[in-house]
């Protein structure tokens, strides 16, 4: 298992139980795959974007760290992009 960390810029609109929901499936994507969740917290609440994205001009960023086998970055990533919440997602390896 190699040890992760993933920035997510979500929208920031959402309202607080939509965001709870949001962050308990990027949780949950993880462990489905047999994965460890070390950290995860809100790092920066309704940020300015550079550029937009996807019609966005501000984003919330979330911080996850976790540990999980190679193989298994690539569907979580698939996952992640698959929901209209997420902006944007940067899985990145510690090691």
């Amino acid at each position: 298992m190699n040890k992760y960390e993933a920035m997510f810029i979500v929208k920031p609109d959402l309202s607080e139980e939509d965001r709870k929901v949001l962050f308990n499936f990027i949780g949950e994507a993880v462990t489905k795959h047999e994965g460890m969740i070390s950290n995860s917290a809100v790092w920066a609440e309704r940020r300015k974007l550079l550029f937009p994205i996807k019609k966005q001009l501000e984003g919330v960023y979330y911080l996850l760290n976790f540990t999980l086998l190679p193989k298994a970055v690539k569907d979580i990533t698939h996952a992640y992009g698959l929901n209209e919440n997420i902006l944007r997602v940067l899985v990145s390896n510690l090691e």
